[in-house]
């Protein structure tokens, strides 16, 4: 007779390192929204927080690339998180590059 194989398959945790890279990707996109509304609604009274707020951006879009590829190295995980993280925070790191090498 065949022999039966029994498999268990566990529920994976998702990489704790890339659910961070998200919530650094969400805050980036919101320092891009509410900075783009500050440069045109805002005449010339909010270039300095507008410009601080893009920086700082920039910054957690780099660091949030960086911890969705540290994501990567956690075993015993899904890595969706780490996943989008990367990609995401990678294009918007280069959109930031884009707007500050322009600019505006």
């Amino acid at each position: 007779m065949a022999r039966r194989y029994r498999y268990a398959f566990t529920r994976q945790k998702e990489a704790e390192k890339g659910k961070f890279s998200l919530f650094l990707l969400v805050s980036s996109l919101l320092f891009f929204v509410v900075g783009v509304i500050f440069s045109c609604v805002g005449k010339e009274e909010y270039h300095l927080i507008t410009g601080g707020m893009g920086l700082f951006g920039a910054l957690l879009s780099v660091y949030g690339f960086l911890m969705g590829l540290a994501g990567f190295s956690e075993k015993d995980r899904t890595h969706l998180s780490s996943i989008i993280g990367s990609i995401a925070n990678g294009i918007l790191a280069v959109i930031w590059l884009a707007i500050y090498l322009s600019g505006l």
